[in-house]
């Protein structure tokens, strides 16, 4: 997956695109779709996506994951949202989050990555101003 500027939508922001009340008829429009797939495969998708979509990452985090030509898989996105909200169960406010040989700066209290690098680039292998650490 790679990360752009694009701002990731919320899942109050999903809701209302999905379900956008007609002004005229005050009727909820939904609109269906034939899909082959079973209703559990279905489910599974929304909540990994409703999961992977409440990360947020600040514009410096955006800057730099393009300056350091660092892109994330799914997989590694899924691991970077699992660490984050591990981090927070635990009272982690600042989290340093380590998924493979990325490092990610996390702010847990809303979900936003302040800054991003790869740890083989990094000379020193210091990260200040965290309260807690969670191998992803």
């Amino acid at each position: 997956m790679n990360i752009n500027n694009s701002q990731f939508l919320s899942n109050l922001q999903l809701q209302e695109a999905l379900f956008s009340k007609n002004k005229d008829s005050g009727r909820t429009n939904v609109s269906v779709q034939s899909d082959t797939r079973s209703f559990k495969d279905i489910l599974n998708n929304k909540l990994e996506d409703n999961r992977v979509s409440d990360m947020k990452f600040s514009k410096h985090a955006i800057n730099r994951l393009e300056s350091r030509n660092i892109s994330l898989t799914d997989l590694q996105m899924n691991r970077l949202s699992d660490g984050t909200r591990r981090a927070g169960e635990k009272g982690i406010k600042e989290s340093l989050v380590l998924v493979d040989e990325l490092a990610f700066i996390v702010n847990t209290e809303n979900n936003t990555v302040v800054t991003a690098m790869n740890q083989t680039n990094n000379d020193e292998n210091i990260f200040t101003n965290i309260d807690g650490a969670v191998i992803a």
